[in-house]
């Protein structure tokens, strides 16, 4: 995301019926607002229209953003509109959760250093202790939450606690092996993103590469998708594939697997920081 002006991103979702793109351009347009980006789309399934547009003030006009969204409303609600608008400026809150699995950590704090990801890490947070010593490298707080079936739910409190004292507006699951109850679940709807290797539901249990192995996959790969009460079935954000064939070892396909993971859950924790991405019943849109 650019920052050289202060640039404006605007989500709408409402019902598919004439007008709205009209009606939006027009505010923004009579408000002193450039459109820089646009995308929209109406579902004929759900009869839902989505649309997201990145605007900035034209140069010269005071630009009063508090106005921008008063006066939206009442565009809003003549076509029953469910709208958030963002400020670039305003980098979104992560808290990051892993396990003791370290190439989506690694992916991430390298994409974060190198200015592809627009967010503030408040913590890391782990059922294991052995990637602290990353943690204290970067600078960032390492909180560990050991979780047993006794101490589940204590521990997914002091989780919640974190994340409201810290703001966070996006928790990811980089690795985390432990499932989140449903209650858990519920609090962080649409607002947590998991990664997992895409033979579920075909290869559960342990070692998936290598039940694949056995079977001999010929293509493997990788699911980013927020979390749910539904093990590993919520919406979908990002996939990533990769072709194999007899010549790949089990060790392969691990490696393969560790590759399609980080580029899957980068791209889709991009899309979410950058505000692209709707969900659409059990599905999701997405402007790329």
């Amino acid at each position: 995301m650019q920052h050289e002006k202060n640039h404006f991103i605007i989500k709408i979702t409402c019902p598919a019926v004439s007008g709205i793109v009209a009606a939006v351009t027009t505010y923004l347009a009579d408000n002193g607002c450039y459109i820089g980006e646009m995308a929209q789309f109406d579902d004929e399934f759900s009869g839902r229209f989505f649309m997201r547009a990145v605007f900035r003030f034209n140069d010269g006009h005071p630009g009063d953003i508090q106005r921008i969204k008063d006066g939206f409303s009442d565009v809003a609600n003549a076509f029953d509109m469910n709208w958030e608008l963002y400020d670039t400026r305003e980098p979104m809150r992560v808290l990051l959760m892993v396990s003791k699995f370290d190439h989506c950590l690694t992916d991430l704090l390298y994409r974060y250093h190198k200015g592809e990801m627009d967010m503030t890490i408040t913590a890391i947070v782990s059922n294991h202790l052995d990637l602290r010593p990353m943690a204290e490298r970067e600078g960032i707080r390492f909180i560990y939450l050991p979780v047993t079936k006794e101490t589940k739910a204590q521990q997914e409190a002091e989780l919640m606690k974190v994340v409201d004292e810290t703001g966070t507006e996006l928790v990811v699951l980089a690795r985390y092996m432990q499932i989140l109850s449903d209650d858990l679940c519920k609090q962080l709807s649409g607002r947590a993103i998991n990664i997992h290797h895409s033979f579920l539901p075909g290869f559960k249990g342990a070692k998936p590469y290598h039940q694949a192995y056995q079977r001999g996959v010929k293509l493997i790969g990788a699911t980013a998708h927020y979390v749910t009460s539904d093990l590993d079935e919520g919406p979908i954000i990002e996939q990533e594939v990769q072709r194999v064939d007899h010549a790949y070892l089990p060790d392969d396909l691990v490696a393969i697997g560790r590759d399609t993971e980080t580029v899957a859950l980068s791209k889709a924790v991009k899309y979410h920081l950058e505000h692209r991405v709707f969900l659409n019943q059990d599905r999701t849109v997405i402007f790329r």
